[in-house]
């Protein structure tokens, strides 16, 4: 795996929850997740609607508070160094969150300067995203003129504003068809290329043995088992990670 950029210990989400009596208790969603994750790879998390992947991915950005357990960047506790740690990272949500308002150009415009970027350092990595995730083309254009596909990729441009160390990918392609999922894929490979460590979730069996190094297979907030696609596959004989995955919990990913 290499020097960990990420290290999850015992991580752990629980809400408030009545029972069928009414009783007050809690309901785990998450449950003492222990892994790392190395510098440049490709790590994904993989499981069914509701096993408690984007609660992780919310935790591990900073947008929740875990009830237990520790993250580290780097080696540094991300609750101690919050501030250091959000300019380490950048998010691609699950769902499309611009101001539908705003150009493609202006959409881009206000998240640098929101990251404090000089004039010339936004115009010019503006140009270059631009370039990079083939948009150029439509850099004037209101964002609900986009379709999906450039809706992803703009969100992918919006996550990399400034350089992060750390790209965080939640269902990335949901909804999207064939072609374009692949296309989206391709720009994730790029990355990855390019010395970025890159988590992501998904339902997606294809898209976890086409893109990630490790998998880490997630059910109803445990975590089941962690290995490589390869790996999963030579030690239960196995031809798919879908038969992985039922073999393991007895579920299917994509239900």
């Amino acid at each position: 795996m290499g020097t960990p950029m990420m290290e999850l210990e015992n991580l752990t989400k629980q809400y408030p929850h009545k029972d069928a009596s009414g009783k007050n208790t809690y309901k785990t969603a998450v449950d003492k997740l222990t892994f790392s994750v190395g510098k440049g790879e490709a790590f994904g998390l993989l499981g069914p609607n509701g096993a408690g992947k984007t609660t992780t991915i919310r935790m591990l950005t900073l947008l929740m508070e875990p009830t237990s357990g520790t993250i580290r960047y780097d080696g540094q506790d991300a609750r101690a160094h919050a501030q250091d740690i959000k300019r380490l990272i950048g998010v691609v949500p699950q769902h499309v969150n611009f101001d539908q308002d705003l150009t493609v150009g202006e959409n881009m415009e206000l998240h640098a300067r929101l990251h404090h970027m000089g004039r010339r350092e936004r115009e010019a990595r503006i140009h270059e995203l631009l370039h990079y995730v083939e948009l150029e083309d439509v850099k004037n254009d209101g964002v609900r003129r986009l379709s999906g596909g450039m809706k992803r990729r703009l969100l992918i441009m919006r996550a990399l504003i400034h350089h992060p160390r750390v790209l965080f990918l939640d269902e990335p392609t949901v909804a999207l068809d064939p072609q374009v999922r692949r296309r989206i894929w391709e720009l994730i490979r790029t990355m990855k290329e390019q010395g970025v460590t890159v988590f992501l979730t998904t339902h997606y069996i294809e898209e976890a043995e086409a893109l990630c190094d490790r998998v880490a297979m997630l059910s109803q907030g445990h975590l089941v088992d962690l290995d490589s696609p390869a790996h999963f596959k030579e030690k239960t004989g196995l031809p798919t990670l879908e038969d992985v995955f039922l073999k393991l919990t007895g579920k299917k990913v994509s239900s």
